[in-house]
This record gives C-alpha cells, structure tokens and sequence, in this order.
C-alpha cells in the first residue's frame, strides 16, 4: 500500500514539474536577483540614493514637490520616500496629465532633481512585474499564485521521494557522488541539494503565497487570532470636500506630525490615497529593530493634513505583525545579509530543479 502511495506521489512529482518547469525557473531566477535589489540598484543607480555633498539645512518637501509641479508638469503625487540617513535623496512618484508614473530622485538640500525615470520602465519594477505576473497583470497573478502552490507540493512530495526505506541508506542520500556518471550526479544533484534547501524553499513558498492568494493570507489571521477579519488598511477621509486651504507645508506638515506622534528614529512614507474617498497614509519604520519592516501608521485627512488616527506598531494585531513580517522573511532580508545570501543561494539552486529534472525525464524516457 505505502509503496503505491509513493509511486502515485512520484508520477504527480513528475507531472507536476514538467507542467509547471518553466514556470518555477522564471520565478526563482528572478526571485534570486530581486534579493538584492536594494543593493545592485544602488550600485547601478548611484543618483537615486546619494547626494554628492551633505548641506546644513534641508529644504522642505513642499518645495521638492513643487520644482516637480513647475518643471515636470507633474499633476499627482502619489508617494513620497524621505530618510533618516543625512546622505540620502528624497524619492518621489508622481504622475504627469497623461497618468504616466515617474520616479524622481532629489537633492534634500538643494531641491534640484538629480535623476528621473518612468516607473514602469526602471529595471527592477519590470523583474518584480515578472516575478508576480509574468507582465501579463491579473491572469499572470494566478498563473504565478497556482505555480508556486504546486512547488510547495513538488517540495513536500520530493521530501517524501528522496526519504530513504532503510536508515543505513541515509548517508549515501546525503552527499553527491561526484565521481558517478552524468546521470547519477544529476540525479543526486537533484535531491540531495533539494533536501539540503527543503527547509528554506518551502518557507520563501509558503511566504509567496501568502502574496498570491488571499484565502491564503486569511489563513494566517484565523490561525493566530482565530478570526480571519483584520483591521482595514485604509480609512476614509472625514472631510469630504476641499475647503482650499492656503498653506505652503502641506507635505512637510504631515511629515512633522507623524514624526512626532512616533518619536523614534526611522525613514518616512507618505502615500497619496488612489481614490476620493480614502484618507492620506504614512509609514514610519523604525530602522533601531533588528528586524526590517516594523511600521507603525498614521492616518491625515487629505485636504486639511489634520491627523485622523495613529497606529503604533506595538498595538497591531498578531496576524498583523505576521503578514508585515512575509516580505523580510520572502526576500530573506529578515536578518541581513547573511540571510539574504542563503536567500539568493537557494533561489538560484531552485531555478535549477526543473533542469535536473527535466534531464531526469529523459534518461527514464530514453531508457524505456
């Protein structure tokens, strides 16, 4: 019985892999490069990260987004990337009357415009598009959300493939016979890296699709606060018509209040909401915890810039913390850079499981 369980495991294993191949190696390729995003973009990018001379006093974000207003015909702000580090640039997206987002890099100092691109053009916007959707929006989602669901399986079941019937068969699974022909180093290629990797690989999916799918995400709540209803993300906004207000530090204002209502050190966003009904959000990080991602928010009305509601970080719910924990944990920043090489390691070992398993196929195909 057990042995026809194992064979009907291995035929879907199979199966499975071979639909899904391609797939798998678009989306662990890109996963091991968007690993270091932060780090090849700023090499890359220099001008979007730096100013070249650190002045006495910064200008005030108003201002930046002004020269945008005045000099790029920007009409809509949407979100705004200011930090703690003196050395950095302020980062803005905006988008021009034809809706067309761009992405901005300025001087904090000078308010003059050090780089400037369509959003949609920068390279690591397009490998992310890739990695989630394929370029094609909603039916790449679900195509990628369902890929990564049967790799979760393809990793358990080759757990249960690789798991020897005898103990005294342990070691040999567990090393690579590099003295053995193509076909056999191959194979153990295959599964023995796979088990090494099991562990990690089946966390960065289990991560994913807590991104890809929603009744996935709902699981999380409801097995740790028991309910799957959360608090929503967005608040709307209590004054529900422009009173034109005449003020000069809208942004700025906003950006002091919500520095002050969370009196740590941390870099600061402000997101624009998309529609007319919903509240302005800011994110403050607070870059003195160990691990990445720990933002407390706060909600101000669009118009008057008045504050509306804070959360801190502290009061959020156990599912709350969670999810805001599934993107360190999924990029495998969670705890720097060590983390993010096994991270990058792994995701590149995965880009060549369907490989080695496709050439698995066909030494059994070319054998029978």
């Amino acid at each position: 019985m057990k042995k026809k369980i194992k064979k009907n495991i291995g035929k879907l294993h199979l199966w499975l892999g071979l639909g899904s191949g391609l797939i798998i190696f678009i989306a662990a390729l890109t996963g091991s490069i968007l690993v270091f995003e932060k780090e090849i973009d700023k090499a890359i990018n220099p001008e979007y990260y730096n100013v070249s001379t650190i002045g006495n006093s910064k200008k005030t974000i108003d201002y930046c987004v002004d020269i945008l207003q005045k000099q790029y015909a920007i009409k809509k702000i949407t979100r705004i990337y200011t930090f703690n580090d003196p050395s950095r640039t302020i980062q803005i997206l905006g988008k021009d009357p034809d809706k067309k987002a761009h992405f901005f890099s300025i001087d904090p100092y000078t308010g003059k415009v050090l780089a400037t691109t369509p959003q949609e053009s920068r390279f690591f916007v397009v490998v992310l598009s890739i990695h989630r959707q394929l370029l094609l929006g909603e039916s790449g989602e679900i195509i990628m959300g369902t890929s990564c669901l049967i790799f979760t399986f393809m990793l358990i079941s080759g757990l249960i493939l690789w798991w020897p019937k005898k103990a005294k068969n342990l070691k040999q699974r567990l090393k690579v016979k590099w003295s053995g022909s193509f076909k056999r180093v191959n194979w153990d290629f295959h599964s023995t890296f796979g088990f090494y990797g099991f562990l990690i690989l089946l966390i960065i999916s289990l991560t994913g699709l807590s991104f890809a799918f929603t009744w996935f995400q709902n699981g999380v709540y409801f097995l740790t606060q028991g309910t799957t209803k959360k608090p929503s993300a967005k608040v709307e906004n209590p004054t529900k018509i422009d009173p034109k207000l005449n003020t000069t530090a809208f942004y700025q204002g906003i950006y002091n209040k919500a520095d002050s209502i969370f009196p740590y050190t941390g870099n600061i966003q402000i997101r624009m909401p998309a529609d007319t009904i919903n509240s302005i959000l800011v994110l403050k990080e607070n870059i003195e915890m160990t691990i990445p991602n720990q933002s407390s928010a706060a909600y101000f009305d669009k118009y008057t810039a008045e504050n509306i509601e804070a959360r801190p970080y502290e009061k959020f719910s156990t599912g709350d913390k969670i999810r805001r924990l599934n993107y360190p944990i999924h990029t495998g920043s969670i705890y720097g850079l060590p983390t993010k090489i096994i991270a990058f390691l792994v995701c590149l070992f995965a880009a060549t499981l369907p490989i080695t398993g496709f050439i698995i196929w066909l030494g059994r195909k070319k054998k029978k």
